[in-house]
């Protein structure tokens, strides 16, 4: 049975990653690509990288495709254009890079280590209002918040 990790090493090998530098030299070239958030709503809610769309992971197929409740025309227009994919970890991203994919979009990369390498880049983050954030202060936000009965029994 494959696990999670499992899941990810397993679409890595058909998906392309690029680091947070490379994003940032890729918008400051004026070559913006789609911004892809893929994390729910609540964590997009609270922090993102400007110019960023979200479609939780959870709808993303839908969200490609016409004449859905949750049809995202940026989406679903064009299956050429350059999209980089963008979850908390880079882990998310990697699973819907590879959904991407597979439904015919060519131009899909993951940014590898997410929002969170992209603030220890220290590149910019905003809030649902556009304020920027505190680089020090989003740490705290991106910290995992497993609760007890989360974490794996110790035997």
């Amino acid at each position: 049975m494959a696990g999670y990790d499992d899941l990810i090493l397993e679409a890595l090998t058909r998906v392309k990653e690029i680091m947070p530098w490379d994003l940032s030299r890729l918008i400051k070239s004026g070559n913006k690509p789609l911004l892809l958030d893929v994390r729910e709503p609540s964590e997009f809610a609270t922090l993102r990288i400007p110019g960023s769309i979200n479609v939780p992971r959870g709808i993303l197929e839908q969200s490609c495709e016409w004449d859905y409740d949750e049809t995202e025309p940026s989406l679903a227009s064009g299956r050429d254009q350059e999209i980089v994919v963008i979850c908390r970890s880079g882990k998310r991203s990697v699973l819907a890079t590879d959904m991407l994919l597979r439904m015919g979009f060519e131009n899909v990369v993951s940014l590898k280590t997410g929002v969170r390498g992209w603030n220890d880049f220290e590149q910019p983050l905003e809030d649902a209002a556009g304020r920027l954030l505190d680089p020090d202060h989003v740490d705290e936000l991106l910290m995992p918040k497993l609760r007890a009965d989360q974490r794996k029994p110790r035997i």
